[in-house]
């Protein structure tokens, strides 16, 4: 081997991702986070600008990063990563009208400081409208303002996008009533590629929760360097409010960097008329010198190759008893260096998995999916729950879609889809490792009575899982068409935002082609008809899924049930569709939401989106980014229907 070559392969720098996930922020996260300025950690989370330790509230200043730098962009191969986070924050005037000034997430340099005048509108970031004349102090941010200023948009309340001077390229109204302190959330994502920085948020009014969204083009290399600091900023004038982060999760896409170049060749040795110099030693010591040194370095050389060589091949060995010969043999040797050009996902050790879940106890088990059983674990390391997925022995295409999913999912970051932490493939096991969603799926608690849900956490599911769907159809660098879209695939955090998981079945198309031929795949109720008859999986046939998962949330019913009677099956879209025709359409929603109250055009609008979405034409189907349009619409955008329901032959 080369020493060239030796040197290049083991000595090229990596690039990893940032992920991790406060779904709580107290005492015992505050070794990974960074306070500067006024702010501390408590119970309550993150107290950005002073709260209950009785100081001063006025022109306060406070900062609160991650310990670990987040890299950005790479000069070499001028690639800009993907990242995506979200947040729960609450802005409390403590009751009062006179409020000021408001809370950022931003990204900086590393060691960008706060400056003395950056107390109230500056947010503890800018100086004013004015443009920062510092590239140290240069910043990114996205901005929750509640105080006007000269440089402010004419709601008072707003939320922008700021770069690099507090003069916002970009604002949208914020409904918000900080005088309760009612908690929000917020998702901020970016795309490496379209260079799309986009937000979407929660606002409070009387008619209830509020969504609202923007963005803005921007080229992180023009303003920011390679790595960056990721953080939250807020800042009080002469008015005051409290500002608190209470959850955090954030993830970002790794960058593969360019290999360094060669080091240049040798000088090329050429004849000279000069005469030979003498050696300072006599008697040739220095060519015996160079001689030893090459024999000695070509010894190390060849030792090492033999070394590497034998050490990898007792690794195989071992490797292919531990997993035993009926799975270890499907196994390339190179499949580990695959999953790893994900973008955060690890692998585990077999130990690791058996300790955290308990051996698979029972008691840790959640539930029973297609392909195995899913437990719950605790890592003692980094101490936090995760879901393991045990991929079942006895199924036959185990495998493959173990492998699907690994390589698919990791390379995914949005705030609607289940995030993959690692995978372990030993002792016969195939495992993947997930974040742990304490709420569960949406089917325990639509038909399992687990709990009732509200109408407004059920609308911000269905908004939820629809964001989910254009990421994938349309927002990621290729189309990933999903093909198991169901309530059970649709799991849900500490807040009950959804969060769409199981992409063993997943197949990337490119944007241009519509579909693709396969074996049937799915699940029967929400699978569209001519998937069934031709195992042709595209968007429309993941469309329709995504409305029969609509008609459960508005209905509280099963896509294939039994009629009231039990005489006679009862097929959920046609039982809407029949009631839609005659004029009822209200009666079709879920008597359980009774209790809670609910918006009749809210749920009218769902259920008439999910009709549309479950139409038997697959060509009569909207696109995923029609739906995102027709639910945040007051208007009725939703076409009518024939009086009726065609079946496609």
């Amino acid at each position: 081997m080369d020493l060239t070559i030796f040197l290049v392969i083991f000595l090229i720098p990596s690039s990893s991702s940032l992920s991790f996930n406060f779904s709580s922020i107290g005492h015992s996260t505050s070794h990974s986070i960074t306070i500067l300025g006024s702010g501390y950690i408590s119970e309550k989370g993150i107290q950005v600008t002073t709260d209950e330790r009785g100081e001063r509230l006025a022109q306060l200043v406070g900062r609160a990063t991650y310990i670990d730098p987040l890299h950005l962009w790479d000069r070499a191969s001028r690639k800009i990563a993907d990242f995506s986070t979200s947040f729960s924050f609450v802005i409390d005037s403590r009751g009062s009208l006179d409020l000021g000034d408001g809370l950022t997430f931003f990204l900086a340099p590393i060691g960008s400081t706060i400056q003395p005048w950056s107390f109230g509108g500056n947010l503890a970031l800018g100086n004013g409208g004015v443009p920062v004349n510092s590239t140290s102090q240069a910043f990114v941010a996205v901005e929750f303002d509640t105080y006007q200023n000269l440089y402010d948009p004419p709601q008072q309340t707003h939320v922008g996008i700021d770069i690099n001077s507090m003069k916002s390229v970009v604002t949208t109204k914020w409904e918000n009533n900080v005088t309760l302190g009612l908690q929000n959330d917020a998702w901020v994502s970016y795309n490496g590629s379209s260079m799309e920085l986009r937000v979407e948020f929660t606002g409070k009014s009387r008619n209830g929760t509020q969504r609202g969204n923007l963005s803005y083009m921007v080229d992180f290399r023009d303003y920011l360097p390679e790595n960056v600091t990721v953080g939250f900023s807020a800042a009080t004038g002469d008015l005051f409010e409290t500002h608190t982060v209470k959850s955090w999760e954030f993830y970002s896409s790794s960058l593969e960097l360019a290999p360094p170049p060669p080091p240049p060749l040798p000088p090329r040795i050429v004849s000279s008329s000069l005469p030979p110099q003498p050696n300072a030693g006599g008697g040739g010591g220095g060519v015996g010198l160079v001689v030893g040194l090459s024999v000695g370095l070509a010894i190390v050389i060849v030792s090492l190759v033999f070394a590497s060589y034998f050490l990898w091949w007792r690794k195989k060995k071992n490797n292919k008893k531990e997993m035993g010969d009926d799975r270890a043999g499907s196994f390339h040797p190179h499949m580990d260096i695959e999953f790893q050009k994900g973008c955060g996902p690890k692998k585990f050790s077999y130990r690791e998995l058996v300790r955290a879940t308990n051996n698979f106890a029972k008691e840790e088990k959640l539930g029973e999916g297609g392909f195995g059983g899913v437990y719950r674990g605790f890592l003692a390391e980094t101490n936090s729950y995760i879901a393991v997925k045990r991929v079942s022995s006895g199924s036959k295409q185990g495998l493959k879609e173990y492998a699907s999913e690994v390589k698919i999912i990791s390379q995914l970051r949005h705030r609607n889809l289940v995030q993959l932490h690692g995978w372990c493939h030993e002792r016969g096991e195939l495992l993947l490792v997930y974040e742990y969603l304490p709420n569960g799926s949406l089917d325990s608690h639509l038909f399992k009575g687990q709990t009732i849900l509200p109408w407004e956490v059920r609308y911000r599911i269905a908004q939820g899982v629809a964001s989910a769907l254009l990421y994938l159809h349309e927002e990621w660098e290729r189309a990933v068409v999903h093909r198991d879209i169901k309530a059970s695939n649709i799991m849900l955090d500490s807040n009950f935002n959804a969060k769409l998981g199981d992409f063993g079945l997943a197949r990337l198309v490119d944007h241009e082609k519509g579909s693709q031929t396969t074996v049937l795949a799915g699940t029967f109720g929400y699978m569209a008809p001519e998937c069934v008859v031709t195992g042709r999986a595209s968007k429309e046939t993941d469309i329709y899924s995504l409305g029969i998962v609509f008609l459960e949330i508005a209905c509280g019913k099963r896509p294939i049930g039994r009629s009231k009677d039990q005489e006679k099956q009862m097929v959920l879209v046609e039982w809407v569709w029949s009631l839609y025709r005659s004029g009822r359409l209200i009666e079709a929603a879920d008597p359980e939401l009774a209790e809670s109250g609910y918006d009749e055009r809210e749920v009218e609008q769902v259920m008439a989106v999910g009709m549309w979405c479950a139409r038997p034409e697959s060509d009569q189907r909207p696109s995923i980014r029609q739906v995102i349009n027709a639910l945040s619409s007051e208007a009725d955008v939703v076409p009518g229907f024939p009086p009726l329901m065609s079946v496609p032959t």
